[in-house]
């Protein structure tokens, strides 16, 4: 368990912001995390991020992320400093790192001094070093995650609106409180839960919330930085990272319904747009439109109106459908 003691000005300032450099990151992770394969929607993803991994010379730096232990200084995964960033952006912030910064976290994480071998160029050669890094990480954004981007845009704005509209309406309690299943608010404790151990209080500081798509239900916590502490959360929407519509062929949910509705189904489990939808699904609003109106004359999804957009969300008819006939596809996106 991470167990965060938040004080008042703290949980005050909480905030939500989208992190490219984060979603790398988390990517890579997954990828350690599953060598013998990602369970949907990430499997053809990580097939082909492996191939590209293997045989794109200029990707070879990021390799880093692959052998890191769980817990490791924080600038090699810097807070976003902005709502939304680009990922050139967050590079060009990461290439000018202070090497004060640098040498302070390696103090709080090896203070015998014995700092591992794959980081000690970023203590020796640190300019070399995060440009290497860089570089890295920018061929492999090109040509792992770039291509997916704009959907996973579009959903995380969707996330993003969600949580924010929550927080306008509700205050940080009730949106720490319903973010994700393994995240427990029993004030004043936000509470992580995850095999590592690991206590700590924030005072006078920020809580900044970033959704990543990557996630699996990976939380992370990232509390170096003086002012702020980041927490990761898995963002609903990851569906879109996957090839087709139905991910196998015996899938009985879109034996049932189609491949099409299926898709929807499986995709909604954030509010979306019909808009959000098709990007992320790779489908023509048309067709996203007549899927969402089939669905709700059923019963299984609704339409609300939030300000000038129209979401559509899955009602509790709709979550036991895809729960009981999605098998593994649904399984990876509702309780990751």
């Amino acid at each position: 368990m991470i167990r965060i003691e938040l004080d008042e000005p703290t949980l005050a300032r909480t905030r939500i912001a989208i992190s490219p450099f984060a979603e790398v990151v988390c990517s890579l992770f997954l990828l350690q995390r599953n060598p013998a394969g990602a369970p949907w929607p990430y499997d053809t993803w990580a097939l082909r991020a492996r191939e590209i991994l293997r045989t794109v010379p200029a990707t070879a730096p990021v390799s880093l992320y692959l052998q890191l232990p769980a817990s490791s200084p924080d600038f090699l995964d810097p807070i976003p400093e902005t709502a939304v960033s680009t990922i050139g952006e967050q590079l060009d912030r990461f290439r000018v790192t202070p090497a004060e910064v640098i040498a302070e976290q390696f103090a709080k994480y090896y203070p015998n001094g014995d700092v591992p071998e794959l980081l000690r160029p970023f203590r020796d050669d640190r300019e070399a070093a995060l440009n290497r890094l860089a570089d890295g990480i920018a061929a492999y954004w090109d040509a792992a995650i770039a291509p997916h981007w704009p959907a996973m845009r579009a959903a995380l704005d969707e996330e993003v609106l969600l949580r924010a509209r929550a927080l306008a309406a509700d205050g940080p309690d009730a949106l720490l409180a319903q973010l994700h299943e393994r995240i427990r608010w029993e004030p004043p404790v936000l509470t992580l839960v995850k095999p590592l151990q690991y206590s700590f209080e924030a005072v006078d500081q920020r809580l900044l919330l970033v959704p990543l798509i990557f996630s699996r239900g990976a939380l992370s916590c990232s509390s170096d930085h003086p002012d702020v502490i980041m927490v990761t959360y898995q963002s609903r929407g990851s569906a879109l990272l996957a090839a087709a519509p139905a991910p196998h062929a015996d899938d009985r949910l879109a034996i049932l319904v189609g491949r099409g509705r299926a898709a929807v189904l499986r995709a909604l489990t954030v509010p979306a747009s019909t808009t959000g939808l098709a990007t992320a699904l790779g489908l023509a609003p048309s067709t996203v439109s007549e899927h969402l109106a089939g669905l709700q004359a059923a019963g299984v999804v609704h339409r609300r109106r939030a300000g000038r957009r129209v979401l559509y969300g899955l009602e509790p008819a709709g979550i036991a459908l895809v729960n009981l006939l999605g098998g593994d596809s649904a399984g990876a996106e509702f309780v990751s």
